[in-house]
């Protein structure tokens, strides 16, 4: 299994979970595990995804979480959990 690590921080607004969610989905990838927090106005979230049958390649869903993220005035990041782990323990 392939997976990726999205992190998503901003001022908190109705639709952000659906609209990644959507997006996520349209582009065949699987969320395995969230988690989301609202700290007063700022939401964060960090999501587990299985992109395993993702059917564009996974640079072209960087480029759509973070157009989506300019769209909504928010941060979207999308990395392979391979490269997160790495960074992670540096």
């Amino acid at each position: 299994m392939k997976r990726a690590v999205v992190t998503v921080i901003g001022k908190d607004k109705t639709g952000i979970i659906a609209e990644v969610a959507r997006t996520l989905a349209d582009n065949q990838a699987n969320i395995l595990d969230v988690s989301q927090t609202l700290m007063d106005d700022i939401f964060t979230m960090s999501m587990l995804v299985d992109i395993t049958d993702i059917d564009a390649k996974f640079t072209e869903l960087q480029t759509k979480l973070t157009a989506l993220g300019a769209k909504l005035s928010i941060s979207i990041q999308v990395q392979r959990e391979e490269i997160f782990n790495s960074i992670s323990q540096i």
